[in-house]
């Protein structure tokens, strides 16, 4: 995971193994995400499931998520092992690099989130350790939450590195590539999530969708205004077209979050974000470019893009006709909704695989941008289900042990009726936030003894 290049010669060559070493960091760096996000799987906590009066069920208190530890140990084993045998690598030489200079504070965070982690899994909750748990709790999850994010910006800094990529005139090309990308795959993550398992989070906080699309998009419009140019000097290549982008962003960006309430003040759903996903992809299509297969990987990105606006229009004009889901508990969504996340990973992973350097890499290979362009869509179904996966564990990790549960208490397991709908209620009870069980999971047995909110009737009992 955290593979560092060492030695001192920055020797590299441009021949066809570099084609090969492009895709072989490219199924690395998947398997690798696998494993760093891995820790962020969520589960439920069967509250529903307790009998009457009690506060605890009889199971090991690791039943609930028992994959949760391991996948951590895994991942740890996984990252320290790649830590050494970065160091005793053969073959390739690298120059001081990022990679090498990020890999630290990597293992930094990873050192402290297994620290923070076995503190809470001691459940020390009395005296000072009543005061402090919450703090280390908050920091647990902070951690937790960002290493997914450092672990991606590692696995790019490593294929960079690799492959001598970024440097000198490259860099600023290359930031440019690797920062947007990254945001589309980061879009497209973000609205699955919100399509699975998003709704309630919604809902609570009486703001549509398209609110917070339109204050990222105004905000990121008003970074790209001033920094595409340096102003005060000539403009040059594509100064004024990136530079109108950021503008049209942050214009269309205000309009979005204006439309994004009705007069009395409830949520509404808008387009805008739609369309500055269709302008900006018709603009990116018309880039001017050196090579001609830089070109046409080029356009298929910036088709791709247009293609992700205009689905999210139709999803939201005539799919769900401005309503927030397709069902009413919000998570049964339309076939449909899922086209537009999935173009818009398509069109970051294009994107990022569209730098100067690559481009000629590729060319010089002798592959056709039609075959490029298959196997980065490759890799974009790839993610989705990935992300799908881990959703999937997040919003529908079984109560197990019922039946056992039943076998302990003398029952019969003849209620499958009742069981059914028990296990078929609202999703909205079935599915908590992140945040939620991160807390609740890592909560000593005192400090679940005094919450105050039992359900009323279930009066907490000490256990002797």
């Amino acid at each position: 995971m955290l593979a560092i290049p060492g030695g001192t010669s920055a020797t590299t060559s441009h021949g066809p193994s570099r084609h090969r070493w492009t895709l072989n960091l490219a199924a690395v760096s998947l398997l690798v995400l696998t494993l760093a996000t891995s820790v962020a799987n969520a589960h439920d906590h069967g509250e529903d499931e307790l009998e009457e009066g009690e506060v605890i069920s009889a199971e090991p208190i690791m039943v609930r998520s028992k994959w949760h530890v391991p996948l951590q140990v895994v991942g740890t084993i996984f990252a320290i092992s790649g830590w050494f045998l970065g160091h005793r690598h053969k073959g390739r030489k690298f120059a001081p690099n990022i990679h090498a200079a990020f890999a630290p504070s990597l293992m930094l965070m990873l050192t402290l989130q297994v620290c923070l982690g076995i503190y809470l899994k001691l459940h020390l909750g009395r005296g000072i350790h009543g005061v402090i748990r919450k703090y280390v709790t908050t920091c647990h999850g902070v951690v937790g939450k960002v290493m997914p994010i450092v672990s991606w910006v590692q696995m790019l800094f490593g294929g960079i590195t690799a492959l001598g990529f970024c440097r000198k005139d490259h860099l600023g090309q290359c930031l440019a590539h690797f920062i947007m990308g990254s945001a589309f795959i980061a879009y497209g993550i973000i609205l699955t999530i919100l399509l699975l398992v998003g709704q309630l989070w919604l809902k609570r906080t009486g703001r549509s969708q398209e609110f917070f699309d339109s204050i990222v998009i105004a905000a990121w419009g008003c970074v790209n205004t001033f920094t595409e140019h340096r102003w005060g000097g000539p403009w040059g290549g594509n100064d004024l077209q990136h530079t109108a982008m950021g503008i049209v962003w942050w214009c269309a960006g205000l309009v979005g979050i204006w439309l994004s309430r009705k007069r009395d003040g409830s949520p509404k759903r808008n387009i805008m974000p739609a369309i500055v996903i269709i302008m900006t992809g018709y603009a990116m299509s018309a880039h001017p470019q050196h090579l001609q297969l830089s070109t046409m990987v080029h356009s298929i990105f910036g088709y791709t893009l247009m293609a992700a606006g205009l689905t999210r229009i139709i999803e939201i004009s005539f799919v769900l006709r401005d309503k927030p889901s397709a069902s009413k508990d919000g998570y049964d969504p339309n076939s449909f909704q899922y086209l537009t996340p999935f173009l818009l990973y398509a069109s970051g992973f294009l994107f990022m695989g569209a730098t100067e350097e690559q481009m000629l890499l590729v060319s010089n290979a002798g592959v056709t941008h039609v075959s490029y362009v298959l196997i980065l869509y490759s890799f974009a179904f790839l993610l989705f289900l990935f992300v799908l996966m881990l959703l999937h564990l997040y919003a529908v990790n079984p109560k197990d042990n019922t039946s056992s549960k039943h076998e302990r208490t003398g029952r019969s397991s003849s209620r499958p009726v009742a069981i059914s709908r028990e296990r078929s209620r609202d999703a909205a009870e079935r599915v908590r936030d992140a945040e939620e069980f991160e807390l609740e999971a890592l909560m000593s047995e005192d400090e679940l003894l005094a919450t105050p909110e039992s359900p009323p009737g279930k009066q907490t009992q000490t256990v002797g």
